[in-house]
């Protein structure tokens, strides 16, 4: 049977039998793999803590016909125990994987990858708020995915639509972002400017401006975030339902 190699971020793992796992990884260049780990349960185990979720390794598989097996697996990225250490980094965590794993079941998507482990890296490190950490991603992995969210024009007519202090601007999910005044559907979410701002600047990631925002604003974003999420991915996020 064929042996390939990547690099791969752990989503999830799961038991078979007495003491092996099957590994759901996001890679490189083969996309989303499911794998078994043989004897990973095990005390002596040779692949240690390295195939836990939100760990990065460089792995070596042979192709199965159902499921494909790691034969060795590297650290690149210890991420997981830094992670595991903080309830609301944990549970962050936890959203940026099953996102990832909705958004690339289907084919290869290095850029997914790329994004997912700077994020993992990122919030392991405590850059910065775990929750504004969380938002950024999802909007910029939805952007990768081609549902990028527009936060300054309406999306119907195509006006700029100001952003003046003490304005709120009407959000509409299913539509993609802003809608000026004259096309908002009745009783549409509005957000005020400093909450679409924030938006604005987890898309574009520029943090020193997003995290000047206090908690009162960063509220009424993740709502949007984690509606918008979930119409585009189609099923309801688990995770999202626990967090910071």
């Amino acid at each position: 049977m064929p042996l390939y190699r990547d690099e791969a971020v752990i989503l999830r793992t799961h038991k078979l039998g007495e003491s092996d796992r099957i590994v759901t990884m996001l890679s490189r260049d083969h996309g989303q793999i499911r794998a078994v780990a043989k004897g990973v349960r095990r005390t002596a185990s040779k692949f240690g803590s390295r195939l836990e979720p939100f760990m990065v390794a460089d792995v070596q598989l042979y192709e199965g016909r159902t499921l494909d097996t790691i034969t060795q697996a590297e650290t690149l990225g210890a991420y997981g125990a830094a992670i595991a250490s903080d309830y609301d980094t944990y549970q962050v965590a936890n959203v940026m994987v099953e996102t990832a794993e909705r958004l690339t079941d289907a084919e290869p998507a290095r850029q997914q990858y790329m994004l997912l482990v700077g994020a993992l890296r990122s919030l392991s490190q405590a850059e910065h708020p775990p929750g504004l950490t969380r938002d950024s991603y999802l909007l910029r992995a939805l952007a990768l995915a081609g549902w990028a969210p527009n936060f300054s024009e309406c999306v119907r007519c195509g006006q700029t639509i100001p952003a003046a202090a003490g304005d709120s601007t009407a959000m509409v999910v299913q539509l993609g972002g802003t809608v000026c005044d004259d096309d908002a559907p009745p009783g549409s979410p509005r957000l005020s400017a400093a909450s679409v701002d924030l938006l604005a600047m987890l898309l574009m990631g520029e943090w020193e401006r997003a995290i000047a925002h206090p908690e009162a604003v960063r509220g009424p974003s993740h709502g949007f975030v984690s509606a918008y999420t979930q119409f585009h991915i189609e099923k309801d996020l688990r995770s999202l339902h626990f967090g910071a």
